[in-house]
């Protein structure tokens, strides 16, 4: 596996599913975690209480990324006066608000792009500086194949995961000369808490399309989280990573 030791990594929304995978994965490869949470401290706590007995430093801290560049500021910040840096962000932090489209009102439609899109902009904003001054940092976005393909019932959510795929390209562009990446995932069907929600139909209708067949785990995310942290994936940048069983290809 990927060697992480003396990276620092602050990962948002790190206090259940795919965050909380991602924040292990990392801690298990030898970083320190920052875990960022909005509302639900135990979990947080009980994710930087296993990373720390992984022989980590970790911290959880509270912080709503969709409230706007203030918030985000003060999430990057805690983790720099705690760990000295931050060599790698997650922007995981997501929320489902699924609605048909013409039954969509502007409450779910907002919540989920300040979330799912701004929280990520300002995030990524924040990080930018104290990593242009070391020339060098990870960033990864949390796309989804909803997405690249859309999905009914998720006008919103598609939306802001598409636009993050355009964030993460510019993002990469304008910082990659002081040796910054900045890279997504792009998971398809994961067996997480919002998964689990899903009406049984549905999850069979999206297994069926998945040509690997079958629902993947967080493990399989935060593997490839892992990977685009790592010093082997320096020269990887822009790219949108489809942790998906094959449902997109291509694109």
């Amino acid at each position: 596996m990927f060697d992480l030791t003396g990276k620092v990594a602050l990962v948002t929304g790190g206090s259940r599913g795919l965050g909380r995978a991602i924040a292990l994965a990392f801690a298990g490869q030898g970083a320190d975690v920052a875990v960022n949470y909005r509302g639900n401290a135990a979990a947080a706590d009980e994710v930087a209480t296993q990373i720390r007995g992984l022989g980590r430093r970790s911290l959880a801290i509270q912080g709503d990324t969709s409230a706007g560049r203030e918030a985000c500021e003060a999430i990057v910040k805690a983790a720099i006066d705690e760990f000295g840096t931050v060599d790698i962000l997650v922007n995981n932090a997501g929320i489902t608000r699924d609605n048909l489209l013409m039954r969509m009102d502007e409450e779910e439609w907002n919540d989920v792009l300040s979330t799912n899109l701004s929280g990520p902009f300002w995030m990524t904003r924040a990080i930018a500086r104290p990593m242009l001054k070391a020339r060098s940092g990870r960033i990864i976005n949390m796309s989804s194949a909803a997405g690249r393909m859309g999905n009914p019932g998720q006008a919103n959510y598609a939306a802001a995961k598409a636009g993050l795929i355009g964030l993460t390209k510019t993002t990469a562009r304008e910082l990659a000369s002081r040796g910054i990446t900045c890279n997504a995932l792009a998971p398809g069907l994961i067996e997480t808490d919002l998964t689990a929600d899903m009406p049984a139909a549905a999850t069979e209708a999206l297994t069926t399309l998945t040509p690997l067949g079958y629902i993947g785990s967080v493990d399989d995310v935060a593997a490839a989280a892992v990977y685009l942290a790592s010093d082997e994936a320096r020269y990887v940048t822009g790219q949108v990573l489809g942790v998906d069983g094959g449902i997109v290809m291509g694109g």
